[in-house]
């Protein structure tokens, strides 16, 4: 089953410590790209983070946003001494290179990420919750992409019928196309009033049916249905093998088109390519 490269996932969980959530955004890309935005003090989550998308996406642009929104309601709030002290002397070193500096605001100070804190905060424990959170997160992603897959591959089955009934047509109208071109080549030949040498039109009427034969390309054009449809319904990326066979299709609609000597034909080279361009455009979100 094809997963489309489209989806959106929220979760959160709320904790004794903060709340946590997990925004996931993917969008199709030739590759796997990962955009992660963690607080500062999740960091540690990064790597973690990447190889879970690696083992459970294969392309895709994906957009991974974390938040915490820390529970400091009834919690002394500390001040990291260490990290303000290291805050103050930069400052004033900086100062030192000012002819007249503004006095350091206090205020901020605490402003600063990591100076103001809440006490008896898990850091270990937060990394490890929001990890798992993350998991959650990404298995809703999978799901959303896999619910857009099966409607894409719905979508693309639809115009493989059509051009399976476009192909049938066509092989059935060739004959008559045919037997049509040729009354046409003796309407002409009539018309000037010229003597006909049988074994003449016999050898014209050969090679008429040789330049206007598209037995072979109708043939591809079937064989290439068949493995899309395989494709649709195997386990795996299926993105960039759809996409060769979108240009296969594409390639022997060109062909019949070029063929064409007749109207009914060349409507049919039309209505081809339309359809084959509109699946084109579905497979640039699978998977």
């Amino acid at each position: 089953m094809v997963h489309s490269m489209t989806a959106f996932a929220r979760v959160e969980s709320v904790g004794t410590q903060g709340t946590l959530s997990w925004e996931l955004r993917s969008v199709n890309s030739r590759y796997l790209e990962p955009h992660l935005r963690l607080p500062e003090s999740f960091r540690d989550l990064e790597g973690a983070v990447r190889e879970a998308l690696r083992q459970g996406i294969s392309r895709g642009k994906l957009e991974c946003t974390l938040r915490f929104t820390e529970e400091t309601t009834g919690k002394p709030l500390q001040v990291d001494r260490e990290r303000a002290a290291q805050l103050v002397a930069a400052a004033e070193t900086i100062a030192s290179l000012i002819k007249h500096p503004a006095p350091l605001n206090p205020l901020e100070v605490l402003a600063w990420p990591g100076v103001l804190v809440a006490d008896a905060s898990d850091p270990q424990a937060l990394n490890t919750q929001a990890l798992a959170l993350f998991k959650q997160g990404l298995q809703e992603l999978k799901n959303g992409r896999e619910r857009e897959g099966a409607e894409l591959a719905r979508l693309i089955s639809e115009r493989l019928t059509a051009i399976e009934g476009d192909v049938e047509t066509l092989r059935e109208l060739v004959p008559q196309m045919l037997a049509t071109q040729r009354q046409k080549v003796l309407d002409r030949f009539a018309d000037m009033k010229a003597e006909l040498d049988p074994q003449r039109l016999e050898q014209e009427m050969v090679l008429l049916a040789q330049k206007s034969d598209v037995a072979e390309e109708l043939d591809r054009l079937s064989t290439h249905i068949l493995e899309v449809r395989r494709v649709l319904k195997s386990a795996g990326a299926a993105g960039r093998r759809l996409d060769f066979l979108m240009q296969e299709l594409n390639r022997e609609a060109n062909t019949l088109g070029s063929k064409a000597f007749d109207p009914r034909s060349t409507q049919a080279a039309v209505n081809l390519k339309v359809l084959i361009e509109q699946m084109r455009e579905q497979v640039q979100n699978i998977e």
